[in-house]
């Protein structure tokens, strides 16, 4: 994802829809000077991936930066009324390299910290968006991001960070995945590079799907995305193995060690007692990009990028087993036909290459400046750049809606301390308002 021209952008397509029979990529710039381009300009001019069809031509991204949710998209229906929406640019290109997160620290409100992949935190105020970001931390010496999904991946704060001062990073080595512990002094916004702890590490065996998402739950744990090691169709079939802490959701409990362990296992983790690795909250999981609580609710909300036919949100439950690699979405996989899914939980929304070819998770809005979008999960499509919005209702069945075409590479989601979102793409940092 690092901006180097069109051949990066081919490449980071490759590696993020392993196994597709088709690369989508862009021929040029629209030209339109509206708040979110339709297509976002490269260093060389080039746009990036937004989205093709198989025959190589451009599907329209959206003619303006505003949309309103459209019912009848992605099989809506008219039972409530969603905002206009718009993206409006906070920090530009060329500011963060790779921006892959965004995270707020418990007793700092008025700042966010954005994740730069090749291994720096940085907080920024959305207030005076001008002003220099000011350096958390620094552990590019120690981070490898050549591949296009390694990097410094995910970044959790410690619920009583403002008295310990205590975060919590997911990055990559050549070989490995590394869950390590810092800490900072809260009243200076300083940490020292010096005072990791590692805490979990384990080996991945390709540089794809390495998950990278971290977040402690209103339990109080610390809950860790991994992907399924990579190559493509998880050829060591991380997914279903319970002995393997790849293709899983984790949970530890940080605030405890246990034997030589540098944390303790939640005593209702679904394997604490035996028949699998005692880390694991739930698996079957592929390439989890970006998980979220729901604030108001505790659900668990997770994107799982597909391999060659479906992109999938998943609600995740303790002790679910979500498919991969038996099935992608609701199809079997392995085998093609006739798989056995008993036991194996759908998703709760799925699309297809039409609609993109990298589901990027988000959150569920609680926000205050979005009126009627409270309550709905809003995620994204790195290729495409489409932004919806997502509910489930009582009878488990689904409403999705097409928010935005925004036309950008969307990397990732984040939220303020207001629970207002924005998004980060190559080209930068965006928030998401009214129109």
């Amino acid at each position: 994802m690092k901006k180097i021209g069109r051949i990066a952008a081919i490449a980071i397509l490759i590696v993020l829809c392993a196994g597709c029979d088709w690369l989508p990529w862009s021929a040029g710039s629209t030209g339109n000077e509206t708040e979110v381009p339709v297509q976002a300009e490269s260093d060389a001019g080039a746009a990036e991936p937004s989205g093709e069809t198989d025959a190589g031509e451009s599907e329209p991204a959206g003619e303006t930066a505003t949309g309103a949710a459209d019912p009848s998209a992605s099989g809506g229906g008219n039972e409530a009324e969603l905002p206009e929406v718009k993206l409006e640019p906070l920090i530009g290109e060329g500011v963060f390299e790779s921006p892959v997160g965004i995270e707020v620290a418990p007793g700092n409100p008025e700042v966010i910290y954005v994740v730069d992949q090749p291994g720096t935190i940085s907080a920024v105020d959305p207030a005076d968006p001008g002003k220099e970001p000011v350096l958390l931390l620094d552990i590019r010496d120690r981070v490898h991001d050549e591949g296009m999904e390694q990097g410094l991946l995910g970044l959790a704060f410690h619920p009583r960070f403002a008295t310990n001062g205590y975060f919590y990073v997911n990055y990559t080595t050549a070989t490995h995945t590394v869950i390590a512990r810092y800490e900072a002094d809260p009243a200076a916004g300083k940490a020292d590079p010096a005072s990791e702890r590692v805490l979990l590490t384990f080996e991945q065996p390709y540089s794809n799907h390495n998950g990278g998402q971290l977040a402690f739950g209103p339990d109080g744990y610390l809950y860790i995305a991994t992907g399924d090691g990579g190559s493509g169709g998880d050829p060591h079939g991380n997914g279903q193995n319970v002995n393997a802490l790849l293709g899983k959701i984790l949970r530890i409990d940080v605030d405890r060690t246990d034997g030589n362990k540098a944390y303790a296992i939640p005593g209702d983790n679904p394997f604490a007692s035996g028949g699998g690795a005692p880390e694991i909250y739930a698996y079957g999981l592929r390439n989890p990009w970006r998980f979220s609580f729901d604030p108001a609710t505790g659900r668990l909300w997770a994107a799982d990028v597909g391999q060659n036919e479906i992109e999938e949100i998943d609600r995740i439950e303790k002790g679910g087993n979500y498919g991969w690699n038996v099935k992608e979405g609701t199809a079997c996989f392995e085998p093609a036909e006739g798989c056995e899914s008993d036991g194996l939980i759908d998703p709760v929304w799925e699309y297809g290459r039409d609609e993109g070819i990298s589901v990027t998770g988000g959150y569920v809005y609680r926000g205050g400046q979005l009126a009627g979008l409270e309550g709905w999960y809003v995620y994204g499509d790195y290729g495409s750049g489409k932004i919806w919005a997502l509910r489930q209702r009582e009878d488990g069945s689904a409403d999705n809606r097409l928010l935005l075409e925004s036309g950008l590479n969307v990397m990732s989601f984040g939220i303020d301390a207001k629970g207002e979102l924005y998004v980060c793409s190559p080209r930068g940092i965006w928030r998401l308002l009214a129109a």
